[in-house]
Order: structure tokens, then C-alpha cells, then sequence
């Protein structure tokens, strides 16, 4: 009887210790990189803050508003947060998992897929834009730019295809096979915007090259990638002009606003002439709010807060980094691959362009530009991210 007794009470001791092994896996499912998650929350609060310093001017002088283009920028930033929250709690793997009948089946990625593939084409028909370039579609109140849609997508789809058969990225099929699907999409993106397709195209180059053993492939895809945005920049009379600008931006009309911007920066010195009190906002710079802000922060700030702010955007980094390093299987530290990639290359680019060091061409400074479609999109692909920091062993969390 008394051994009896004991073993019940040994069994009973297991089973707690089951439950309590049990609570800790699940604990260990609720890893949340909230450091990520307040430098996000950071530039975004910094870049309405610099939006309504910066705009103010403008918007009271053409809209008798002072504050509508920050007010505009909160909501897609209050929006975007809650989206971001919100992704970042389903599993990332839904995306990928199909749905419907045993002889019909599709995943919400190819529904993405077909849905971003034909907004493409209706941007090149019916799309608003400006210097003969569509890339918006006006839906009610607002206009929506496919192409960041479509930068979400393509991550997606890039690490998926990837993520089914890494091993096929040793031949050269298995370049092709992604190229059959994300070719398309590029191709018709840059038709009016080389610039994103050109960091979409850094997203479907670098995904794949950080899982094959295969450098002659990648060298050869990035070759003939090369070789396509020369020709888009041949057959576009204006891409070329903007090349000749840039060869002599002193003396040539169509550099009025990258001067300007230099003026800006040049002038800023190295702490600014304090916040607010840009003198360039003021109508030399158009639409300075834009792709033109990271000048006129240098002018308010400083190089030194310029500087400051490229430190943050590299912290960011290393955070999506340690993410895709730590990441539970191959598909999520890929979907954060892709998510470093458009971020470091989005900030580069804008950065090259307002200093003069590359030809001038659209694009917005992460986080901070005005751009609803452009923010909101962002911030869901950091739900991503974070989703799957939420996805890590509590036993291999992240440094702190």
C-alpha cells in the first residue's frame, strides 16, 4: 500500500513538473523583441515631428493649414502601428498554408501574388503620377502605390520559394524557377519606378544568395540584372537627363532642388540652426517633406543629428539581423533577410541622392519621408519581423 502511495505521488510529481515544462514552452513562443519594436515607434515619432517642423511653412501657404501633412502622416501612423501589432501576433506561416477544396487548394501569398500583379497593371493604365511616371491609384480619401504592396509580397514570396527547396538554388533552375514569379512583377514596376524595382530586385538577389553554396549563379543573375536596368535607363529619355544633371549639377536647370538641398546641409554645420528654423523648407526646396527631408533635418539638427539618425536606422538593423539569426527555421530568418535588405537599401539610395553622390531619383527615407502607402506598408512588413522574434526559443533569445 505504501508503495502504491508512492508511486501515485511520484507520478503526480511529473505531471506538475509536465504542466510547469509545459508553461515554459509556452512562455518560451512569447519572446517579443520590444527594443525592435520602440525603435520603430521612434522614427516614426521622430519623422512627424520633422514632417511638421519641415511642412508647416508650405502647408499654411498653400492649404491655410499648418498642420495637414503631419496630421495626414498620424493617421497612416497610428493605422500602421496597429496593423504592425497585429501581424506581429499571427504566425507567419499562414501566409504560406493553403486553403480550400482537396482538388483546389491556394495560400493568402498567391492570392497577394495575382491581386498585386494585376494592381501593377492598372497603375499603368488608370494610376496618377507626376513627371509622366503613374504610380499611384486613388481610392477614396487616399492613393495607394502598388509597388509597396508589392515589396511586402515579394519578400514573402522570395523567402517561401526559397524556403521550399534551398537546395535547388545550387542550379541554376532553382534561380530560374524564382525569377518565373518575381521577374514579372519587377518588370512592370520599373516600367515607372526603376528605383523600387531596383530594391525589389536587391530583395530577390540577396535572399537566395544567403542560402546557396553557388556564388556563379548569383554573379550571372546579377549581371544580367544590370545589364535590364541599362536598357530601362537607355529608353527613358529622362533617366539619361538625370545622369547629365548629376555630372554637372551646378550649372544645369534640372539640379535646382539637389543644390538646394546641399545649401541645406552645408548650411546646418554641425549642430543646426536648432529645430524649425530651416531656411530652405521655404519654398526652395519643393516638396521638401518628401524625399528631401534627411537636408533639411541636417539643416535643423546638425550633421551630428544626421549622424544620429543613420546610428539609429544601424541599430534597427542589427536587431532584424539578430532576428534572422535566431529565427525557429529557415522561412522567417529569410522574411527578415528581405526586410533588411528594402530597409538599408531605402535609406542608402535616399541618403546617396540628397548628398549628390548618385543621380537623383525617387525615394523615400524610411520612416520618416511623408508617404502613407509607403509607411503603413513598412510597418506591417516590421509586423513581420517581430512576429517572428515572437517566434524564437526563449533559450536562444536575443542579446540585450
Amino acid at each position: 500500500m505504501a508503495k502504491d502511495l508512492s508511486t501515485i505521488k511520484n507520478s503526480l510529481r511529473k505531471e506538475d513538473g509536465g504542466r510547469e515544462d509545459r508553461k515554459k514552452v509556452s512562455a518560451e513562443k512569447h519572446y517579443y523583441d520590444y527594443t525592435l519594436l520602440f525603435l520603430i515607434l521612434f522614427l516614426t515619432c521622430f519623422g512627424l515631428v520633422m514632417i511638421y517642423s519641415i511642412s508647416a511653412f508650405n502647408a499654411t501657404k498653400y492649404y491655410d493649414n499648418a498642420t495637414l501633412f503631419v496630421r495626414n502622416q498620424a493617421i497612416f501612423a497610428v493605422g500602421g502601428t496597429i496593423v504592425m501589432i497585429l501581424v506581429s501576433k499571427f504566425d507567419y506561416h499562414w501566409y504560406i498554408q493553403k486553403f480550400g477544396t482537396k482538388k483546389v487548394q491556394i495560400s493568402i501569398l498567391t492570392i497577394a501574388y495575382v491581386v498585386c500583379f494585376v494592381m501593377q497593371i492598372l497603375v499603368l493604365k488608370i494610376g496618377d503620377g507626376t513627371n509622366g511616371s503613374n504610380r499611384w491609384i486613388p481610392i477614396g480619401f487616399f492613393k495607394l502605390q502598388p509597388s509597396e504592396l508589392s515589396k511586402v509580397m515579394i519578400v514573402l514570396m522570395t523567402a517561401y520559394i526559397v524556403y521550399v527547396s534551398p537546395k535547388r538554388l545550387d542550379r541554376f533552375s532553382g534561380y530560374a524557377r524564382l525569377l518565373v514569379f518575381t521577374a514579372p512583377i519587377i518588370g512592370l514596376i520599373a516600367l515607372e519606378n526603376l528605383t523600387t524595382a531596383a530594391i525589389i530586385g536587391g530583395i530577390v538577389l540577396v535572399v537566395p544568395f544567403v542560402s546557396s553554396r553557388k556564388l556563379l549563379y548569383f554573379l550571372a543573375v546579377l549581371g544580367a540584372v544590370l545589364l535590364i536596368g541599362i536598357l530601362f535607363i537607355h529608353f527613358k529619355g529622362y533617366r539619361l537627363a538625370r545622369i547629365d544633371v548629376w555630372k554637372d549639377i551646378e550649372n544645369t536647370p534640372g539640379g535646382y532642388q539637389i543644390l538646394q538641398g546641399l545649401y541645406a546641409i552645408a548650411s546646418g554645420g554641425w549642430f543646426g540652426k536648432g529645430l524649425g528654423n530651416s531656411i530652405q523648407k521655404l519654398g526652395y526646396i519643393p516638396e521638401v517633406h518628401t524625399d528631401m527631408i534627411f537636408t533639411c533635418i541636417v539643416e535643423e539638427l546638425g550633421i551630428v543629428g544626421g549622424l544620429l539618425l543613420i546610428c539609429v536606422y544601424i541599430i534597427l538593423l542589427i536587431r532584424i539581423y539578430k532576428i534572422a539569426v535566431n529565427a525557429p527555421d529557415l522561412f522567417g530568418s529569410l522574411i527578415c533577410v528581405g526586410v533588411f535588405v528594402q530597409i538599408a537599401l531605402q535609406a542608402i539610395l535616399n541618403i546617396a541622392v540628397v548628398t549628390n553622390t548618385i543621380p537623383s531619383t525617387g525615394i523615400p527615407l524610411p520612416f520618416i519621408s511623408y508617404g502613407g502607402s509607403s509607411l503603413a506598408f513598412l510597418m506591417l512588413e516590421m509586423g513581420l519581423v517581430l512576429n517572428v522574434s515572437n517566434q524564437i526559443d526563449y533559450n536562444a533569445q536575443l542579446p540585450q
